[in-house]
């Protein structure tokens, strides 16, 4: 990659950092789609988006444990369920065909979930989680995150709204830690795929970094603004369409 290339694809990690992190996400599917515009091979990133992702969550998840946005309860059964199929998902490789599309497809989807309208909080009061849906679904996003290269938030924190498993906040916050679990997991299921580490990965992470901690403590106080996870929207929803036209 050229210079310049290399300067504004760690601006859009950023932006992604401020702007996930806010909501308790880490930005794999915002660091994917900035990937993607800039035509990187699919074996660079995977393993590129999982540390960033290890160093967003990491932020957003202390952030927010300090907040006391955080159930240990409710965050489990997930993990249970998730870390071991995170870790085979990471072992598996998806040829380019069909890599390029599934996480097309993860693309559109976080497109939906950031430009759909705010959840409330739950009325009433949470209901706790059931432990064996909790596992269950805990197992199929993190094989899913394994394989693509993400930590499964996007998925994590719509099932916890949708069912009233938990309000907004503690949502974001253990979505945090679920997606750092996912993540260091889905990197451990293959190590051998950090040696497609690009050389301008120290730059992205120093991006990634200080987006994570602006957004994480902005977002533990209040979430971000409509109008800026709108926009970010529109951008996972063009460079998902790429990879999946393309």
């Amino acid at each position: 990659m050229i210079t310049s290339d290399i300067l504004l694809l760690s601006l859009l990690i950023f932006g992604a950092a401020v702007l996930y992190s806010s909501v308790g996400h880490a930005g794999a599917s915002g660091y994917l789609a900035a990937m993607a515009f800039f035509g990187l091979a699919p074996a660079v990133m995977k393993p590129t988006a999982l540390v960033l992702n290890i160093l967003v969550a990491s932020l957003a998840t202390a952030r927010f444990y300090r907040a006391r946005c955080f159930s240990a309860s409710t965050l489990w059964p997930f993990a249970v369920g998730s870390i071991p199929l995170a870790f085979l998902g990471g072992a598996l490789h998806l040829p380019g065909g069909i890599y390029k599309p599934v996480v097309g497809v993860i693309l559109l989807f976080a497109a939906i979930r950031l430009a759909w309208p705010g959840q409330k909080e739950a009325v009433p009061p949470p209901k706790g989680v059931p432990t064996l849906p909790a596992v269950a679904s805990g197992g199929g996003i993190g094989l899913l995150s394994g394989l693509t290269g993400t930590g499964g938030g996007i998925f994590l924190s719509p099932l916890l709204l949708f069912t009233g498993w938990a309000e907004t906040r503690e949502t974001a916050g253990v979505s945090a830690a679920f997606i750092l679990m996912n993540s260091v997991a889905g990197l451990a299921g293959n190590l051998a795929s950090v040696r497609s580490l690009p050389p301008a990965l120290p730059l992205w992470v120093a991006a990634a970094g200080l987006g994570g901690t602006l957004g994480s403590g902005l977002g533990s106080r209040t979430l971000p603004p409509r109008a800026l996870r709108f926009l970010l929207a529109v951008v996972l929803a063009v460079a998902g369409l790429k990879l999946i036209l393309t």
